[in-house]
């Protein structure tokens, strides 16, 4: 199986100095290929240092979800792995990986579990052991909802299937990535990968988390906090709803996503955050605007009941539910 390890970089200059000799050292099973996103920081003078290294370089910066289907299209390989320029990995990472591929078909995207750099006995924010998606869209994962962190004690340390893999480390066949016609690049960063998966998931693959294999993520370091980012957050969101979720739910599920982002935008304005207030009203005449374009991608065939059909925000807020194991898991 040929493998490519693809990290994507925009202005990363002391990630690549920082991450990439072990990137490196620790991943001789694969090809090793830098995406610059139209970097301005001597990111390209570092990539020169690295003989083994095929750099691509692209004009601008067009985002996550861009910069890689521009990349990955001229990059030949039965696996890649799109990997964070801000992940540390361990020896011997990438052979569990690739020897699930070899050794069973049925699996088309696959993530490591990712565990926090700063802390690494805890899970990272990006990802931790495997995302899922409640009945409203927000995102969460085993061993993290919302912005509560849990410990790697090897509660989750089972190959279990998921219904999203993280942007951070995300491994997935090319034949797969080619058929659903790679990432959104409208939604040019953040919540692309979980398209990607719920398109996946629509077309009836299968998508899973592993243990055998765990890095280590800065978390926020190719994009931190910040009003571009709750736009983004925000935004894509709505888009990815619209998109993926079946007609009959479609309406009022988006009613009530709206109805809470003003719940989260009063909060914020409570706060005195007016930044992210501005971000979030952008984020909805963004998303307005581009309504109908997001309605003309929408495809047949979507599966009623892949996703939780409990609310997130429900069990975490007022059950109080904080940890994966504590919610309520219906049967599928």
């Amino acid at each position: 199986m040929k493998v490519a390890l693809v990290l994507l970089n925009w202005n990363g200059a002391s990630f690549l100095e920082k991450f990439l000799p072990a990137t490196l050292a620790h991943s001789k099973e694969a090809s090793i290929y830098v995406i610059d996103n139209g970097s301005t920081d001597n990111s390209l003078e570092i990539l020169k240092e690295y003989h083994t290294i095929t750099s691509l370089v692209l004009d601008k910066n067009y985002g996550f979800a861009g910069g890689y289907n521009k990349g990955l299209n001229q990059i030949e390989a039965d696996l890649y792995c799109l990997l964070n320029t801000d992940v540390e990995v361990p020896e011997n990472w990438l052979p569990p990986i690739v020897e699930l591929f070899q050794s069973n078909q049925e699996i088309a995207i696959l993530q490591p579990h990712l565990l926090n750099y700063a802390n690494q006995s805890q899970f990272d924010y990006a990802g931790a052991a495997g995302g899922y998606i409640d009945a409203l869209g927000y995102a969460y994962c085993r061993g993290r909802i919302f912005d509560t962190l849990e410990e790697d004690e090897g509660q989750y340390d089972s190959l279990t299937e998921i219904f999203w893999a993280s942007g951070a480390c995300f491994f997935i066949r090319k034949t797969v990535f080619e058929q659903l016609g790679g990432f959104d690049a409208d939604f040019f960063a953040h919540q692309e990968e979980i398209d990607l998966c719920w398109r996946a998931q629509n077309k009836g693959y299968k998508i899973f988390s592993t243990a055998a294999s765990k890095v280590f993520h800065v978390g926020g370091g190719t994009l931190p906090p910040s009003p571009f980012k709750t736009f983004l957050n925000y935004r894509n969101s709505l888009a990815m709803l619209t998109k993926n979720i079946p007609s009959n739910k479609l309406l009022p599920r988006l009613f009530l996503r709206v109805l809470l982002d003003g719940i989260s935008g009063v909060r914020h304005l409570s706060r005195a955050e007016f930044s992210s207030v501005v971000a979030i009203l952008k984020a909805h005449f963004h998303f307005y605007k581009s309504l109908p374009n997001n309605l003309k991608k929408r495809k047949p065939a979507y599966k009623q009941h892949y996703f939780s059909r409990f609310s997130i925000v429900y069990q975490y807020f007022i059950k109080k539910n904080k940890k994966y194991s504590e919610l309520f898991h219906e049967k599928r």
